[in-house]
């Protein structure tokens, strides 16, 4: 439900302000083709921001788009945990659940 909500709000969004989504959609592409590190890598760098910042929705979002550049549940798992000395055991239980709302509904789906 909380899925559904947050998507029904950026395709809102998206659709009242296309130039400024263009401009960030632009701007993500080129940031990931300034360097040499892989979708994966980055992915899982967005998803460590995400928790960072207490953004659920984002850490939904870039849990999924980790697992489409190839990450597993361990790989993700792994990424959160390595935050512990950095934003706390709390943040990161919080990110691990928000993390585990995508897993859980993968498995469930069949992937």
């Amino acid at each position: 439900m909380e899925r559904k909500h947050g998507l029904e709000t950026y395709k809102r969004f998206k659709k009242q302000h296309p130039a400024y989504f263009q401009a960030v959609e632009t701007l993500g592409v080129v940031v990931r083709q300034a360097g040499p590190l892989d979708e994966l890598s980055l992915q899982l760098i967005q998803l460590a921001a995400a928790a960072a910042t207490h953004s659920e929705g984002a850490v939904h979002s870039h849990t999924r788009r980790a697992l489409e550049a190839g990450a597993t549940p361990e790989h993700i798992h792994h990424a959160l945990l390595a935050l512990t000395s950095t934003i706390g055991f709390p943040t990161v239980v919080a990110a691990l659940s928000w993390a585990g709302d995508v897993l859980e509904s993968d498995e469930s789906a069949g992937n």
